[in-house]
């Protein structure tokens, strides 16, 4: 169950993240306290119980006014320059790198740090020029939160600095197909299963009851089916929250659709046994999953493996003709599909305590990765020997990190396929013999992982 609950905090972070507010509520909540802090201290000074250090800036209520104003003014004014900065790199990425990469900027921490830091500093501004006003002993100037506020505007414009240098580089091609294949190996990472993954849930760790042979020949013949609530992509499953339900009721869940699949709300979400417990699962499912608009990868590995597909295919496009990106996805992909083909074991059937199958799923396959990773690019790229050959290329590396035949088989389908695509289209000899080189590589490459077996 360790897995278990290590993806579902992940996936919380994830919701967490994927917008640009949170931090700089958090910042702006921090802003207050240090105002609280800082106005207190002022107050100290004012009423005579204790002195401010030499350093700290002097002067009438109306000059602290006038300064504190200019501040204020001059923070919402940059506040909208980085919104705006913001919503051309948003505008940009949405049409040079698809739609879907707009997660990626929209989670970035330093944008969400920049945005939080002037509103902050805006809001601290404003409490200090509001509290000052007549007093018992004249006009109250809080002197040290004035002397805070010019602190907090020159770090505010390191962090513009800073912002406007992160923009130029975050979208920068090489650098967003790098975070993307990041984000690919943390999902590996965290989904990654085999001996020691631990937990009940685990399929190789003993079991009691019935095979999952024999009960999804029960699901099949005499299970009730339970309907989606919801249309929308199934971005998260709580298969601890399930496999309880499950227990409770001595039933068994047969999940139909993964995360990252579409659902249409009243077809079939699942398959319940025995058909008596369907109505008590229906009604409980609503918090053991979560439906949304957008894909994610807590649990979608092939979100990411589709989002380097897509800006290599953008990228191969007539309109773009930018075969290097393309080039850059692949080896990213090809880096991906090694740690895949050596670590990715996705663990189809969840036990309770006792041992006893609770819940099934359909997890991703390596044979559908390998497939997602290079179908789409072969596709969109006949007649393209530089874009073929690396893709050979990528699967001969694979190919030495695969444990099993028909891992390798998989990959062989693939190198088949794209000879066939370089001898139909690939009209210089040349270049049809280059290819083919790479061809006989992957074959090499073959031959000597099933001897390593």
């Amino acid at each position: 169950m360790i897995r278990g609950v290590h993806l579902e905090a992940q996936w919380r972070r994830e919701a967490l993240r994927t917008n640009l507010w949170v931090v700089p509520v958090l910042e702006v909540a921090f802003a207050g306290a240090l105002f609280a802090v800082t106005v207190a201290l002022d107050r100290g000074a004012y009423d005579g119980t204790l002195s401010l250090p030499s350093w700290v800036i002097s002067g009438t209520a109306d000059s602290a006014r006038q300064i504190l104003a200019a501040i204020a003014a001059a923070l919402i004014t940059v506040v909208g320059v980085v919104f705006s900065i913001m919503i051309v790199t948003l505008t940009l990425a949405s049409t040079q790198f698809g739609p879907r990469m707009l997660r990626t900027f929209i989670r970035d921490r330093t944008t969400q740090m920049t945005l939080g830091t002037f509103v902050g500093t805006f809001v601290y501004a404003i409490l200090a020029l509001v509290v000052i006003g007549p007093g018992s002993r004249g006009d109250f100037v809080p002197h040290l939160s004035i002397t805070v506020c010019m602190v907090l505007v020159m770090l505010d414009l390191a962090v513009l600095i800073f912002f406007i240098h992160h923009i130029a580089t975050s979208i920068q091609l090489p650098r967003v197909i790098a975070s993307i294949a990041a984000e690919l190996s943390e999902a590996i990472e965290a989904g990654a299963g085999g001996p020691g993954a631990g937990g009940p849930d685990r399929p190789d760790g003993g079991g009691a009851g019935p095979t999952a042979a024999e009960l999804n020949a029960r699901l099949d013949t005499s299970g009730a089916t339970v309907s989606a609530p919801a249309s929308g992509y199934l971005q998260f499953v709580r298969h601890r929250a399930l496999v309880r339900m499950a227990t409770e009721l001595d039933a068994v869940i047969r999940l139909d659709h993964r995360p990252g699949h579409f659902l249409v709300q009243g077809h079939q979400l699942a398959t319940v046994w025995p058909p008596e417990a369907a109505p008590e699962v229906a009604r409980s499912f609503a918090r053991a999953h979560v439906v949304g608009s957008t894909r994610t990868l807590a649990q979608d590995i092939a979100f990411a493996v589709d989002q380097l597909v897509e800006i290599a295919i953008r990228a191969l496009s007539t309109a773009v003709n930018d075969t290097f990106t393309a080039l850059t996805c692949i080896d990213w992909l090809g880096e991906g599909l090694c740690r895949i083909a050596a670590r990715w074991n996705p663990n189809p059937v969840h036990r309770d305590e006792l041992g006893f199958i609770r819940v099934m799923t359909v997890p991703v396959s390596y044979e559908r990765l390998v497939q997602r990773s290079f179908e789409k690019i072969r596709q969109a790229a006949p007649g393209m020997p530089a874009v073929l050959i690396r893709q050979l290329d990528a699967l001969a590396e694979i190919m030495a990190e695969t444990r099993t035949e028909q891992q390798r088989r998989v990959l062989l389908e693939q190198a088949e396929m794209i000879e066939r695509v370089n001898r139909e289209t690939v009209p210089e000899a040349a270049d049809r013999e280059d290819v083919r080189r790479r061809y006989l590589a992957v074959l090499a490459a073959y031959a000597r992982a099933g001897r390593s077996d």
